[in-house]
């Protein structure tokens, strides 16, 4: 009686904070999961992430995370803009990054969701999480039903798509657990046609270091000369396997004020990004994941772009 009370009261309650679905999983080893990622590291495709392979137990087993983890809640935030800011000709950031940061925004409210449930159940020891540690988010969110993986590596969902944020919360308590859903992918591959550096080597999986995100965000080093001509313009993350999916055909803007651009960046052209300041970095992105770069970063991938970049249309 309890289990079923509780999961209902957690269910409720990412309701009221506004997240738009919520699985709940058994918190038990990802034994399915142990070997894919082995053979993915082996193959190298973390690039130079080695802090992807740091934690490897950690990753597939919760109640390493947490002692005596029972299960895990994975909850999807959307973030899908109300104006796409993305236009032809010019320089283009991924929409997640429009507003502000999102580890801020949703940590906020894991926050207040745990606290919550422990001023009406009790002591709950739990964690909670936001693309911030060893956790294999797309894998539990499957597990708790609220999607499956697509051949882009992101998570599905039939109503919403793809454009949200995932995060969870490790618990020591017992819940009713939800089941996974079917692969709705069928024999698509849009995304796979779609991508300009050839990063998804084969359905379901996406070599890490050919991703523009990778390039742009990740890499601190020179971006390497053989991939010139191949950004389409992004300077800041990637959104073309999203953008190209049809499932994404049914995603809806979200509602929080915080993911609201600053109303310069809608203008930005692309002789402004070139001649970008400080003080003007500092303006429009002082809560941002563009920080992420620094304005260092930024300047490199313009530069990368404006000096290599000859296709049509750049």
């Amino acid at each position: 009686m309890n289990r079923q009370h509780h999961t209902d009261l957690i269910k409720q309650k990412a309701r009221a904070l506004g997240f738009s679905y919520c699985g709940i999983s058994k918190a038990e080893f990802l034994a399915d999961e142990a070997p894919r990622l082995e053979e993915w590291l082996r193959r190298g495709y973390q690039g130079k992430m080695g802090y992807l392979e740091n934690h490897f137990d950690k990753r597939l087993d919760p109640t390493l995370l947490v002692p005596g983890a029972r299960s895990v809640i994975s909850l999807i935030y959307n973030y899908f803009p109300v104006q796409d800011l993305a236009r032809e000709g010019e320089y283009k950031i991924a929409k997640y990054a429009y507003g502000e940061d999102y580890h801020f925004v949703v940590k906020d409210k894991l926050k207040t969701f745990l606290e919550g449930l422990r001023q009406e159940i009790g002591d709950i020891n739990g964690r909670v999480f936001v693309d911030s540690a060893p956790v294999m988010e797309r894998a539990w969110a499957k597990k708790g039903g609220l999607g499956w993986i697509g051949k882009n590596s992101l998570l599905l969902n039939r109503e919403m798509g793809s454009f949200f944020f995932l995060a969870e919360m490790i618990i020591d308590l017992e819940l009713e657990y939800d089941g996974p859903v079917r692969d709705y992918c069928g024999t698509c591959t849009a995304c796979m046609d779609a991508c300009p550096t050839d990063a998804i080597t084969e359905p379901y999986v996406v070599d890490g270091s050919k991703c523009i995100s990778y390039f742009t965000i990740e890499l601190k080093e020179e971006i390497p000369a053989d991939v010139s001509g191949k950004f389409q313009n992004w300077i800041f993350g990637c959104d073309i396997c999203q953008d190209v999916c049809p499932w994404n055909s049914f995603a809806k803007p979200h509602s929080e004020q915080r993911f609201a651009p600053h109303p310069d960046l809608a203008k930005m052209q692309k002789q402004e990004w070139t001649e970008l300041t400080g003080e003007v970095f500092e303006k429009i992105f002082k809560h941002s994941a563009v920080k992420r770069t620094k304005l260092t970063g930024l300047q490199r991938n313009i530069g990368f772009l404006k000096e290599k970049d000859q296709e049509p249309g750049s």
